[in-house]
């Protein structure tokens, strides 16, 4: 008896994997990793922590990215279901835990596309392709506009939603090669801003600033993992795709965030324009042709984001879909696979609204304060992905432990101690990643560092907490009702000769 028939599948998801269409190839997750991965939206607001930010940059590339991505690769190839982390969690733990988790890492990105991709597309399309007035109806068709362009490429078939993930990844890779080789060019025309060696050496305080937010970045590696059922060899494409993915994401990380600081004074430097404003300052050396060729940097920069938040779009609705058609989430009804696109329609349409709803919410309860809305809704993201992790990485490693019949096509180095090993400090530093996000300040006042609210966020403790905190229970409320919503897709069981 396999794993899988232990698990008891359910009807209805047994139907909707009759619906799969397999399209995904070797170089389409390597595309689908680089387009979900590599978050052009946080690399300003990694490099505001200066030097200081690169160190951690860096040295959590080795210590949680890398062992992350090992873990990811082995189990993604070892149980390559459709809908990826929701069906690891309910193989270790079982359908409630499951469900709870399928939440929580399904709704970061309708609260991160409507509440901050759409705020800095938003912001790179006014400054350097044609303004639009904030408050006018041109920012909201836009910003709605992006939102429903990402959530129309998730409803489309896999097969042609697939081919704009692509181009978005190559311009993801050629926005950040461009900027960063023509950096080099600036450095050596006009000079570089002074290297802060000073500020590489560690402090809690520096890594409590910017952890939150390089851990957010460097997560992820398994949501190609939500297509399994649609990859032509998911066995055999897996661990192959996320380890060149990983070197790709490593560098595309590491590199801007080090050319942001050689060019841009700090205090230029911010969460909406970080990015940006590095691109502008080099791209002097073009002359009379530095305008256009910024309108070219903006356009593949905007693009990068959409892919970016299609491909995540693409992800998790698939992860929220199989929970409900496995009776995890609700009446099984946003369960359902769209039958001539093979996608999870249903929830493509709920995230789409709720990202609206987040957009809303930005514009207009929050005082319009954009750096501070900016800030604050990045954060809760945060929170919500990474609690998810807090039951996903305990799952992947329980995995490990109690099935090691399974065939592995790929094993992480040191075998199964190896596994645990890193396992253990991946989670180490999702917990402290955590507590940073939802209990903001605690570990400092452990120390004995000043943290200002006022200054950090702009917002009180009690704002910024309402956000954090809040956000997470209402989602763990959303998952333990929505179990209790799905008894009945429970009921109707797969029987195990069905299945063989």
């Amino acid at each position: 008896m396999s794993i899988r028939d232990k698990s008891h599948l359910t009807k209805l998801a047994a139907l909707q994997e009759k619906r799969l269409v397999k399209s995904l190839g070797r170089l389409d997750i390597i595309l689908f990793i680089i387009a979900a991965y590599i978050s052009l939206d946080t690399i300003g607001s990694i490099a505001v922590g200066g030097t200081q930010s690169l160190f951690w940059a860096i040295f959590i590339v080795f210590t949680f990215m890398i062992p992350n991505a090992l873990m990811m690769a082995e189990t993604g190839s070892a149980f390559p279901e459709e809908g990826g982390p929701y069906q690891w969690v309910k193989f270790a733990f079982g359908r409630l835990p499951a469900g709870i988790a399928s939440v929580l890492y399904w709704i970061t990105n309708p609260l991160w596309l409507g509440g901050s991709l759409c705020f800095i597309a938003f912001d790179a399309a006014s400054a350097y392709l044609f303004h639009m007035k904030s408050g006018s109806a041109a920012e909201w068709i836009f910003k709605l506009g992006f939102i429903w362009v990402a959530i129309g490429l998730a409803v489309i078939s896999l097969k042609q939603g697939k081919k704009i993930i692509n181009y978005a990844a190559f311009a993801k890779i050629g926005v950040l090669i461009i900027m960063v080789v023509t950096t080099a060019v600036y450095g050596i025309k006009h000079g570089f801003q002074p290297f802060d060696f000073g500020g590489l050496t560690p402090t809690i305080a520096g890594f409590m600033a910017v952890a939150p937010i390089i851990l957010f970045s460097y997560v992820g590696f398994e949501a190609p993992n939500a297509a399994s059922g649609e990859m032509l060899e998911p066995q055999k494409d897996t661990a192959p795709s996320i380890r060149i993915g990983s070197i790709v994401s490593a560098l595309a990380y590491v590199l801007p965030v080090l050319a942001i600081l050689l060019v841009v004074p700090r205090k230029s430097v911010g969460g909406l324009s970080g990015f940006m404003s590095a691109v502008e300052t080099v791209f002097s050396v073009y002359g009379s042709a530095s305008k256009f060729l910024l309108g070219i940097a903006a356009i593949l920069f905007i693009v990068g984001l959409l892919g970016l938040g299609s491909s995540w779009m693409m992800a998790t609705d698939r992860i929220q879909a199989m929970a409900a058609a496995d009776g995890a989430f609700m009446n099984g009804w946003f369960g359902e696979f769209n039958e001539r696109f093979g996608t999870p329609m249903r929830v493509n349409m709920l995230s789409g609204v709720m990202a609206s709803i987040f957009l809303f919410a930005g514009m207009r309860i929050v005082n319009g304060d954009a750096g501070a809305i900016f800030k604050v809704v990045l954060s809760c993201a945060v929170s919500t992905l990474l609690v998810s992790y807090l039951i996903i990485i305990p799952a992947v490693m329980k995995l490990n432990r109690s099935y090691p019949d399974v065939d592995r096509p790929f094993v992480t180095p040191g075998g199964r101690r190896g596994f645990q090993i890193m396992g253990s400090v991946v989670l180490a530093y999702i917990v402290l990643g955590s507590i940073g996000v939802l209990f903001p300040g605690t570990i400092e006042g452990l120390f004995g560092i000043t943290y200002s609210f006022k200054d950090i966020w702009g917002l009180s403790r009690g704002q910024v907490e309402a956000f954090t905190l809040g956000t997470i229970v209402i989602d763990l409320l959303v998952g333990i009702v929505g179990y209790a919503l799905a008894k009945n897709v429970r009921k109707s069981l797969v029987e195990i000769s069905e299945l063989e």
